[in-house]
């Protein structure tokens, strides 16, 4: 969600600073601010809009010093306006904090803090920090944090400056923050995105920590006071992966990245007609799982459902995330715990996974990107090595979840015993060249799209293992072209919305082959009877669905356990085209971030 970067070295800051917010603008934000310390004074720039318009900014510009913070923020408490950007200061301005997450108990430390005689002018609940640093702060800013913080409830990513002192200090909890270690200069960010330019080595940190940076060194230590000794990453991925290589958009390059991050998952692990993996659970004795995710991950995750259970023949339960610990989850240790992210940061997702881990369940993570929060803490997992995604609606992550779940199935499957057809391992082999055979179809798709550009509402109907493809397909629409979509199961357009059916509501079927093909098309039937517009997916050149269909999107055949994937594809791309007709910023669509940090 919300971005942060800092810089202390020997140049200058605010370029460093600047390009760094660029790089985090994929997260999604609505304001944007920089707090430099030049010759003993700090200097505060932000405003609501566009990172760009800082380009020009004159104050920004003339402003000289090696240390900063900069901050892109994403409203949670206020609404988007200067006063509510981030950075925020204390009243004397000595302190300046940028803070990613949420604290709970803001109210009641806003009232203490006005009682003391702070003022305190916006709306968030970040600017609190400031003050309440400010109120501890006795020449040592890393001793005023730690005193702030035993204060607070929430969940910070933080990085605060004082004037006095030439150094950052950072804390988390619950909100990433890594550490960039350069020559003679260190780095802060959320995201290495930002930092990727400068250094690819890294520091992760961990939830209750904090660390004071100089150019040269960095200390940390958690906040009960003991040191902590950290492990350096090295970043694997480069900077030409977080560029759009001659695409418009971020989004349409990773949705034409899909066939190689489709590669990357089987890489390693399907060598003949044996699979491997390295994810540490005694399958024989796991008797339930349990997979929980949000959005996209969770769609992928009802997919995993249909398979595993149908190969494995073990129960399987899918959960929100954001609901999972509220239930209070029965558990045990029979039971693994599959926990879904691109970012591994998803807050709700995180939460769920160490609501597990209390229970005494066996965890894994499905986790796109390496080093982060979940990855650590799961224990066991599958890196999907699909690469950077910048876009904000996920495309390349969702398609790699769904074949990694596949293996994963087929693994178990083949761990206990259990006959797999040979069949399975073919279509493995050339899934991703079908995948490149859907995407030559992006220009007939577009023209499909321009006919719907205008349209206020879209169903999408699925059945069995494509029913989750409905409702991603109609999340993917929702996000970037803010047209009303749902997905169904469309056995269940008869129990409420087949009265929404007429000529002005566009309904997109997946009617591939497979054991339900033929209820598909008598549901085609009954919304061509009610003058429904019809787009279809299908790998069939059947008479009934020309006929039915207004518009047909073909796709390769292929398995029904793969077949989620190819009918993903020109689902992405209606919706991609789409928004771009409609004029739409597709890779920062509005309200969104990539990666929800906060519940």
């Amino acid at each position: 969600m919300c971005g942060i970067i800092g810089y202390i070295g020997e140049k200058e800051a605010a370029p460093i600073l600047l390009d760094g917010l660029k790089k985090l603008e994929y997260r999604g934000y609505d304001s944007a601010g920089f707090c430099l310390l030049d010759n003993g004074v700090l200097k505060v720039i932000k405003d609501k809009g566009k990172i760009s318009e800082f380009d020009d900014s004159v104050e920004l510009r003339g402003s000289r010093g090696n240390v900063g913070i900069a901050h892109t923020r994403w409203a949670t408490h206020g609404e988007p306006s200067k006063i509510n950007a981030h950075p925020h200061t204390d009243c004397k301005g000595d302190i300046s904090i940028a803070h990613n997450g949420i604290i709970e108990n803001h109210s009641a430390l806003r009232e203490l803090l006005i009682a003391e005689g702070h003022t305190i002018i916006s709306d968030t609940d970040s600017e609190v920090l400031a003050h309440l640093i400010e109120k501890f702060y006795d020449g040592d800013l890393e001793e005023a944090l730690i005193g702030a913080l035993r204060l607070v409830e929430g969940t910070f990513g933080l990085v605060v400056l004082s004037k006095n002192e030439e150094k950052i200090c950072v804390a988390r909890k619950g909100s990433p923050l890594i550490i960039g270690i350069g020559n003679n200069e260190m780095f802060v960010s959320s995201d290495a995105t930002a930092i990727l330019n400068h250094t690819r080595r890294v520091i992760y940190l961990n939830d209750d920590e904090v660390a004071s940076i100089n150019k040269k060194e960095y200390n940390i230590r958690n906040i009960d006071g003991g040191n902590v000794d950290p492990e350096i990453h090295e970043i694997k991925w480069n900077v030409g992966q977080i560029e759009k290589k001659g695409f418009k958009h971020f989004m349409l390059k990773e949705i034409f990245e899909q066939p190689s991050s489709l590669e990357n998952v089987l890489r390693g692990r399907v060598k003949g007609n044996e699979t491997k993996s390295s994810v540490d659970v005694d399958y024989k004795n796991i008797k339930r799982i349990l997979i929980t995710a949000c959005g996209t991950s969770w769609h992928s995750a009802l997919i995993g459902k249909h398979l595993i259970e149908k190969m494995v023949g073990i129960p399987v339960e899918v959960d929100y995330a954001s609901e999972f610990r509220y239930r209070n989850p029965l558990l045990n240790s029979q039971d693994l715990v599959i926990v879904i992210s691109q970012s591994g940061e998803t807050a709700d997702t995180l939460a769920a996974l160490r609501e597990a881990k209390s229970k005494g369940a066996h965890t894994m993570g499905i986790i796109n990107v390496v080093g982060s929060t979940i990855a650590r803490e799961s224990g066991s997992g599958i890196y999907l090595h699909a690469g950077p995604e910048i876009g904000v609606a996920s495309t390349k992550a969702f398609t790699s979840q769904v074949l990694t779940l596949f293996i994963f199935a087929l693994h178990m499957a083949q761990q206990k015993g259990l006959g797999v057809d040979a069949k399975i391992f073919d279509e493995l082999k050339i899934i991703s060249k079908k995948v490149s055979e859907c995407l030559l179809q992006s220009e007939e798709i577009k023209n499909v799209a321009s006919n719907f550009k205008n349209i206020k509402n879209f169903l999408y109907l699925g059945r069995g293992i494509n029913f989750p493809v409905a409702l991603e397909g109609a999340l993917k629409l929702k996000e970037i072209s803010y047209i009303h979509a749902e997905g169904y199961p469309a056995a269940e357009m008869k129990h409420g919305p087949i009265a929404l059916i007429d000529e002005h509501m566009p309904v997109v079927f997946i009617a591939t082959n497979g054991a339900t093909y033929e209820k598909i098309l008598s549901n085609m039937e009954e919304v061509k009877s009610r003058g429904g517009v019809i787009i279809t997916v299908t790998d069939r050149d059947d008479v009934v669905i020309n006929r039915l269909s207004d518009y047909v999107m073909k796709v390769p055949s292929t398995i029904c356990e793969l077949s989620p994937i190819l009918n993903s594809i020109p689902l992405q791309l209606l919706a991609y085209h789409i928004a771009d007709l409609r004029g739409l910023d597709v890779d920062k669509p509005r309200n969104l971030a990539k990666s929800v940090t906060v519940e």
